[in-house]
C-alpha cells in the first residue's frame, strides 16, 4: 500500500548557508558600514544583534531572503519581539521544526472532508497518509499543498 509523511522540516546545513549568505550581504551593505551588527545562529534559532531597531528590522528582511534563495521557506520563520538593552538592539528568529497537534489534526480534516481514498495517521509531529493507489495520494498532495496550515509542509519517505 502506498504511503507517504507530511512534516515540516528546515534543513540545518541550508539555514546556515541562509545565515552565512545574510552575513555577507550585511558586510557589504553601505548602510551598515561601521555598524555593530551580526546574526548568530544557534540550532534552529537566529539572534540578530545591531545599534538600532530599524536595523535589526532590515537585517530580518535580509535573512528572509537568504532563506528563500535557500530553499527554505519562511514561513517556518518565527520572528520574536525586539529588545533594546543599552546600545544593542536584538532580535531572536527561530525556524520552526515539526507540526504541532492542532497542525496535524487540520491536516487530517482537510484530507477527511474531501473525500479522497485515504487514510490518515498522527505520528508525533508528522502525518502518515496511506491508499491503494499513488494517484489518491497525488491528489491529496496536491490539495495540502493549496492550503494553509500555518507551516511550510514537505512530503517525505514515499513509499510504494
Amino acid at each position: 500500500m502506498p504511503s507517504f509523511d507530511v512534516v515540516s522540516e528546515v534543513d540545518l546545513h541550508q539555514l546556515t548557508n541562509a545565515v552565512d549568505q545574510a552575513s555577507r550581504i550585511v558586510g557589504n551593505r553601505f548602510d551598515f558600514k561601521g555598524v555593530d551588527a551580526s546574526f548568530e545562529r544557534e540550532e534552529r534559532s537566529v539572534l540578530l544583534t545591531a545599534e538600532a531597531e530599524f536595523q535589526v528590522t532590515q537585517m530580518e528582511d535580509m535573512l528572509r531572503s537568504a532563506l528563500v534563495n535557500c530553499e527554505i521557506d519562511p514561513m517556518a520563520m518565527d520572528c520574536g519581539e525586539i529588545t533594546l538593552s543599552g546600545k544593542h538592539a536584538r532580535q531572536t528568529v527561530t525556524l520552526r521544526h515539526g507540526l504541532d497537534s492542532a497542525q496535524c489534526r487540520s491536516i487530517v480534516k482537510t484530507i477527511k472532508d474531501s473525500k479522497l481514498k485515504a487514510q490518515t495517521q498522527i505520528q508525533g509531529d508528522q502525518v502518515r497518509v496511506t491508499g491503494k493507489k499513488r494517484d489518491d495520494l497525488q491528489k491529496v498532495i496536491a490539495l495540502l499543498r493549496e492550503g494553509d496550515f500555518g507551516a511550510p509542509l514537505q512530503f517525505s519517505n514515499f513509499r510504494d
